[in-house]
């Protein structure tokens, strides 16, 4: 599969008092590159669709006020009613952080559930 890329630039709303970007925010910037990467991706009937299980970031440099970056995302596994993504944030050739998570695919009884065919065909 595809990589998804999505840039982002470091406001100073991004930042702490030393103009690094706080350690929560990797996360903030990496859900919003999975939104946009899977907006086209809607739960079928009543299931509530993937949710979080679990997240860890890796940091290897700080990004800091001004940094134009890209995100890129990608999955890395994919199983009967989960997917394991690798989200890198990569400015000029270096990788900054890595998040990796796995999301599950919950019905509407908040239960795993098989991912339904036409999202297998969207991922």
């Amino acid at each position: 599969m595809k990589p998804h890329e999505f840039p982002f630039m470091v406001a100073y709303a991004d930042t702490d008092a030393g103009g690094i970007v706080y350690h929560g925010r990797y996360v903030e910037i990496a859900e919003r590159a999975r939104m946009h990467w899977l907006r086209g991706a809607r739960p079928m009937g009543d299931d509530l669709g993937f949710v979080v299980r679990r997240l860890a970031v890796d940091y290897m440099r700080p990004l800091k006020l001004g940094d134009e970056f890209m995100v890129k995302s990608q999955v890395t596994k994919l199983g009967a009613a989960s997917m394991d993504i690798e989200q890198k944030f990569i400015m000029e050739g270096q990788v900054y952080a890595v998040v990796t998570l796995t999301a599950a695919y919950l019905g509407g009884d908040m239960r795993p559930k098989r991912i339904p065919d036409e999202l297998l065909k969207f991922l």
